[in-house]
């Protein structure tokens, strides 16, 4: 077990300093191309490979890291009946809108996320929709629970608002993905909201109720009661992203853009906190549990995951 937080950290850091990493290369370097070519012959291929490769390191060690988180805390078997149901339906939504149209409007991926399945999407933004769709999931989850609300509000509210976290996220991803100076993808219509196509939103909301919803059903029976502590993991994640496109949005885009990223703030950010914050209110007082105890409870068969405490704190 100590070894999983062990590895788990890792992840997490590596996510953060990738993320850190790209942003400054987007943000910082390549406006400045003198800076570049200032560089000794390694340093400009460090960087070359920096920017072909870094989206590409960061997503895997998010999606590694979340992944370690949910099977530590729920088990393998629960851990993979959100993840797969997460990937596959995320990949079929990208492969389906990037053919039709539909659910996101027309758009196409450019390069940086690796290599592309089916020629059009990167095997890589499945991954990111199953990290950060855990990652709002089981932060409302999580919180709706600490509130003591009833089971099947638990259920269909944590569908809702995790899909919501979701799509405020993709307030500020959007177009510091498509419409800075280096894109990763682009749309191939004129979209009304900030350059996005308002079907672009409910696509994300779609997509994202979808898979979580099939995940809540394989886990109807598992209870979801966590201390915030246990969630210090998923609301980092969460923030680092959204840090990392609210950074380039506002940074390389025009001042209207401080109205999506104030939206991302208000639909996601402040109740990811909000939600964080409740899981402490409501189970402080409860007695943490030995490294022995979580081990069991973790490997065990029973239908109810009681609550457990990260051995790391």
């Amino acid at each position: 077990m100590k070894q999983l937080v062990t590895f788990e950290r890792i992840c997490l850091v590596g996510h953060i300093v990738a993320t850190a990493f790209g942003l400054a290369g987007l943000v910082l370097v390549l406006p400045h191309p003198e800076f570049i070519l200032n560089l000794p012959g390694f340093g400009q291929k460090a960087f070359q490979w920096s920017m072909a490769g870094g989206g590409v390191v960061y997503i895997i060690l998010g999606a590694v890291a979340i992944a370690i988180y949910a099977s530590r805390l729920f088990g393998l078997r629960r851990a993979l009946s959100f993840a797969i149901p997460a990937i596959v339906l995320s990949a079929s939504s990208e492969l389906i809108g990037t053919s039709t149209g539909f659910p996101f409007g027309h758009y196409q991926y450019l390069s940086g996320l690796g290599y592309k399945i089916a020629g059009l999407v990167p095997f890589t933004i499945p991954l990111s929709w199953f990290y950060m769709g855990f990652t709002c999931w089981i932060l409302a989850r999580a919180g709706l629970s600490a509130i003591a609300a009833a089971p099947w509000l638990q259920k269909i509210g944590g569908i809702a608002l995790g899909a919501l976290l979701l799509t405020a996220w993709d307030f500020v991803l959007d177009p510091a993905m498509s419409q800075t100076p280096f894109p990763f993808w682009e749309f191939q219509e004129a979209g009304a909201f900030f350059g996005m196509p308002y079907r672009n939103l409910s696509g994300w909301l779609g997509t994202g109720a979808l898979f979580m919803g099939v995940a809540t059903v394989l886990w109807q029976k598992t209870e979801i009661t966590l201390k915030r502590a246990q969630l210090n993991l998923p609301l980092a994640v969460y923030l680092v992203n959204f840090a990392f496109g609210a950074v380039i949005t506002l940074t390389m885009l025009d001042s209207r853009f401080w109205i999506p990223t104030v939206l991302s703030i208000c639909l996601g950010v402040l109740p990811a906190f909000g939600l964080w914050w409740i899981a402490r209110h409501r189970h402080a007082s409860q007695t943490p549990l030995s490294e022995d105890e979580i081990m069991e409870t973790n490997s065990a068969s029973a239908t109810t995951v009681a609550p457990v405490e990260m051995v790391a704190k």
